[in-house]
C-alpha cells in the first residue's frame, strides 16, 4: 500500500492521484449506463479482476478485462436492458475510489432496486480490480436466476 505523495516545498498531501481516479470511475459510469462497451473496455487493464457479489448465476470472479465486458453484457442481456447504476456518490483515493449506487432492473416480472457500493482499485488510470456489495445479496441473486 503506497503513502499520499507531498510536495517537498509546503508538505502538503496531494490529491491529484483521488481526484483522477474518481474522473475514470465516474467516466465508466457514464459509459456502462450508456451500454457503451468499447468506452469501458478503455478504461480496465487487460489483466483486471471483477468480484460479483453473492452465490447466484453471474456470481464470482471474473479475470480478465473481457470476462469482465461478458458479465456486464449479460447484465443488460439478463435485464432486457434495463440495468441502470444510479450513481449517488463517487469518494475517491490514491489507490481506492469507492461508487456508491442504486442499482435498478426489471426482468420476467420482478424488479431489482438495491443499493450497492463498488470498491475499484485503479492502477495508471485504469480500473485493475472491482468489488460489488449489496445492500441484500439474496435479493440480487434471486433477480439474476
Amino acid at each position: 500500500m503506497s503513502s499520499p505523495s507531498t510536495d517537498e516545498d509546503d508538505g502538503e498531501v496531494s490529491d491529484m492521484g483521488a481526484a483522477e481516479n474518481a474522473e475514470v470511475v465516474r467516466r465508466g459510469y457514464e459509459a456502462f449506463n450508456a451500454g457503451d462497451l468499447a468506452a469501458l473496455s478503455e478504461l480496465f487493464a487487460e489483466d483486471a479482476v471483477w468480484y460479483a457479489a453473492g452465490s447466484g448465476v453471474l456470481s464470482g470472479t471474473k479475470q480478465g478485462r473481457e470476462a469482465i465486458l461478458a458479465y456486464f453484457g449479460e447484465l443488460g442481456a439478463r435485464s432486457h436492458g434495463s440495468f441502470q447504476a444510479a450513481v449517488q456518490d463517487i469518494v475517491g483515493g490514491e489507490s481506492h475510489t469507492v461508487g456508491i449506487q442504486q442499482s435498478h432492473a426489471e426482468n420476467n416480472g420482478k424488479t431489482l432496486n438495491l443499493a450497492t457500493a463498488i470498491v475499484f482499485a485503479l492502477r495508471d488510470g485504469k480500473v485493475i480490480e472491482g468489488r460489488e456489495f449489496f445492500e441484500d445479496t439474496a435479493k440480487s441473486d434471486d433477480f439474476w436466476s
